[in-house]
């Protein structure tokens, strides 16, 4: 059981390559409803629930669906054999070949004699944050203010950005999935509105190390061990 309790009621998708049906919710301790898989030239999906294989590959046109057979231990990680459909996941970094995202396996389809190979499981984080850039979607418990503009980009060892009202900046450092920021030094003007209320709760949450976690649409969670949390999305 997670020492980190529940953040989001419901999971948030943000369009992108990756499937986003049933994303792996961003919640440390959360087991994903379902394994996704994905791979390009020819595209192709593959869904694995405890009842069945999905697989779409050729673009779409190539459609095996087939009741799960259960894994089967492999070097490094799980096989699924079927008469139509077999599945090898190996547990290795992989790269999807067309955007800068990193997924935890490397996964090779074999559909109807045709074999296919992609990534799979979850994203993992960028090698560094630095150069990074993102918007605010939820802080604390809410979405935030439309009205008011939000940023958060790593430079180097530092990470500033506005969180609603002021402008702020510090230094930042990453052991491991965890990031302790600051002191943040903000700016001093009063915003009217929720503005100033997400800002004060951003401050709050990362006064002590926060959790990064990056999830298959490619939001980052930043969150703490008391349960709060700020849900980002890249800023392009």
């Amino acid at each position: 059981m997670s020492r980190f309790a529940p953040l989001l009621a419901s999971c948030l998708t943000l369009a992108a390559c990756a499937p986003t049906n049933g994303t792996p919710p961003l919640r440390p301790g959360d087991e994903p409803a379902a394994y996704r898989a994905l791979g390009t030239e020819p595209g192709w999906t593959l869904e694995i629930t405890p009842g069945r294989l999905d697989y779409a590959g050729d673009y779409g046109e190539t459609k095996i669906a087939v009741p799960n057979p259960g894994a089967k231990p492999s070097f490094n990680g799980e096989r699924y054999v079927t008469p139509r459909l077999t599945v090898d996941i190996t547990h290795g970094e992989c790269s999807d070949g067309m955007s800068d995202r990193r997924y935890r396996d490397t996964v090779t389809v074999i559909a109807d004699g045709k074999t296919v190979k992609g990534c799979g499981g979850g994203t993992l984080l960028p090698d560094k944050l630095a150069g990074t850039n993102w918007t605010f979607v939820t802080i604390g418990n809410g979405d935030v203010a439309k009205d008011r503009p939000t940023t958060l980009s790593f430079d180097g060892k530092r990470m500033s950005g506005s969180a609603g009202c002021n402008r702020f900046s510090g230094n930042y450092t990453i052991d491991g999935t965890m990031l302790t920021a600051g002191p943040l030094v903000a700016t001093e003007m009063a915003c009217p509105g929720a503005g100033m209320e997400q800002e004060r709760a951003f401050f709050a949450l990362m006064a002590k190390p926060v959790m990064v976690r990056l999830n298959a649409n490619g939001l980052l969670g930043l969150f703490a061990e008391d349960g709060t949390a700020a849900i980002l999305a890249p800023a392009y």
